[in-house]
């Protein structure tokens, strides 16, 4: 099964759903989309990021990739923290694309009411992108929590995050906090949201929810089920 994660920026897909990638990628081909280059607004000008920095971030997304299994990344170069600058359809553009060429199954993106502009960006164009029309691939469509713009959203933002769905990352929370480890300085010290203690806090919290020991949470947006 093919199995697609469209991430805004390099490292969501870690925060988000690193732990069910390295359990899904044991039997299943699953490939990272990121659409954000993730370093222009880290620009002191955030005019224009870097070729140094996008290269290094596009590395650590390999490097992280790799520790989780993942069988390809790609990049769709859109300015950090500015997707709302680009015409929505710009974004679709690039995730039909990435469909067609891939013919995924199974999607897991951003929710929808996340603080950060470029998540909701993402959900919005994942969610047209994967308009259930005859011949589609995409069967199922989730979307995750990221450490530090779900939560901080304080669901005022709507939708709120409300999960349905829960993965049993117990035999993979090691993978998930060494992926997020091969981002260099995005690791940051309790009581960060990123830090290693709250991703641990956090599996644990959904796992006590959901009967395991370590779980991630996702709220399925679509399932379309064949007779």
């Amino acid at each position: 099964m093919n199995i697609m994660v469209v991430a805004a920026h390099p490292d969501d897909e870690v925060l988000g759903c690193g732990g069910t990638m390295a359990t899904l990628a044991k039997e299943n081909n699953v490939i990272v989309a990121i659409l954000g280059e993730g370093a222009t607004s880290r620009d002191e000008d955030q005019t224009e990021a870097p070729d140094d920095a996008v290269s290094k971030l596009q590395k650590e997304a390999r490097s992280a990739a790799s520790i989780l299994g993942v069988s390809e990344v790609v990049f769709g170069g859109l300015p950090d923290n500015r997707f709302d600058s680009r015409p929505l359809l710009d974004l679709i553009k690039i995730v039909e694309g990435w469909l067609e060429h891939f013919q995924p199954e199974v999607i897991y993106t951003h929710h929808g009411g996340d603080l950060n502009i470029d998540h909701t960006q993402t959900f919005r164009a994942v969610l047209t992108a994967t308009r259930p029309m005859e011949g589609h691939s995409v069967r199922d469509l989730y979307s995750f929590e990221v450490a530090s713009s779900t939560e901080w959203a304080f669901q005022s933002i709507s939708p709120a995050f409300v999960p349905n769905t829960f993965a049993d990352i117990t035999n993979a929370i090691e993978q998930k906090i060494n992926a997020l480890a091969a981002y260099e300085g995005e690791v940051r010290p309790f009581p960060h949201p990123r830090s290693s203690d709250n991703l641990r806090a956090t599996a644990r919290k959904w796992g006590a929810a959901s009967g395991f020991g370590y779980a991630e949470a996702f709220q399925l947006i679509r399932s379309i089920r064949t007779a």
